[in-house]
Order: structure tokens, then sequence, then C-alpha cells
């Protein structure tokens, strides 16, 4: 939930909203982490830029499994770590004007989750679609007006994809247990 905008934003709109963050000091973000909860099922589930962090992973997925009731929606928007070379990390690095090492970049984050390992441990238990891939690095602490010239040099490819949104639906019965 991170400083609990959006879950405030969807609270707002009418939502009844659990935010877990387990290092959020944001006022209505629970300091939970994924595996550790314990609540009801739900209908959806949204992860924003969280699950190439969490750890354990694959317990932490197989709990938000059994959270979601069965039909129920997951919605994920990613960070792709496979998809970060030196050319993002170099790109990433110019818009910031830091003269750092593109190798040094993508090597701290080497440790993240990947998509594919993220999409293998969810796939018990949701029907996952296919990623729609996109810009990310742009969220980096960057300017806005960032993101389009991401986007302008994707669609070029003249820099990779990082972003992915998927969409999942709960299985009425999942393999990995309920």
């Amino acid at each position: 939930a991170g400083h609990g905008e959006l879950a405030a934003a969807l609270a707002a709109a009418g939502y009844e909203v659990v935010a877990i963050d387990p290092h959020s000091e944001a006022d209505g973000v629970r300091r939970v982490a994924l595996h550790e909860l314990d609540e009801a099922p739900f209908d959806a589930a949204l992860a924003v830029l969280s699950l190439h962090h969490v750890e354990p992973l694959e317990q932490s997925l197989a709990r938000l499994g059994a959270l979601v009731r069965p039909g129920g929606v997951l919605a994920i928007d990613e960070f792709d770590v496979e998809r970060f070379d030196e050319r993002g990390a170099r790109w990433w690095l110019d818009r910031r004007a830091d003269p750092g090492d593109p190798a040094a970049v993508v090597a701290a984050h080497a440790d993240l989750h990947p998509l594919r390992r993220l999409r293998a441990a969810l796939e018990p238990w949701f029907e996952l679609g296919e990623p729609v891939r996109g810009a990310y690095l742009y969220r980096w602490d960057m300017p806005a007006e960032v993101r389009g010239e991401e986007e302008t040099l994707i669609a070029a490819g003249d820099l990779a994809a990082t972003g992915a949104r998927l969409v999942g639906i709960r299985r009425p019965s999942a393999s990995g247990g309920a």
C-alpha cells in the first residue's frame, strides 16, 4: 500500500479496502506481511509494484490465492526485472543526470522476483491473462513528462518494456488448496 494513496482513493469511491504494507507508516495501512494476513475472502485483490519484493514469495502468493474468493479478480501492475537491461538503466540514469554505471544499476535489482516466477506461483490459484507490457522506469523518482518519452522509445523498439500489467480470475478450485 505504500503511502496509502490508492487505498484512500478506492475507499473514497465506496470500496471496502484492506491496505497492507509491512513497511508503511501511512495512516490506514496495516503493517502486516501478505503471508500473515488473516481476513475473510475478498472479491478482488490489487497488487501495484509490490510482488517483486514479497518474501517469502510462494507462501505469500498462496495466501493471496486463498484470500480471493473463487471467481474473484486479481489485478497486478508490476516491474519485470528480467526485461531491465543496461540500455534501460542508461536511459534512466541519463534522465536523472546521474553518471552511474548501468551494469551496477541492473545488478542492484537482480534479486527481485521476475514476472515469470510471480506467474508460476499464482497459476495454481488464478487463470491469468497475458501481460500487457508498457513503461515502468518513469516511476523511479522521475518527472511526469518522462513517461511519454519512455513509451515512445518502447514503441520504437529502442527500450524494453519493463512494466507489466495482468489480470487473473480466481479458479473455482485451486490446485494450491484453499
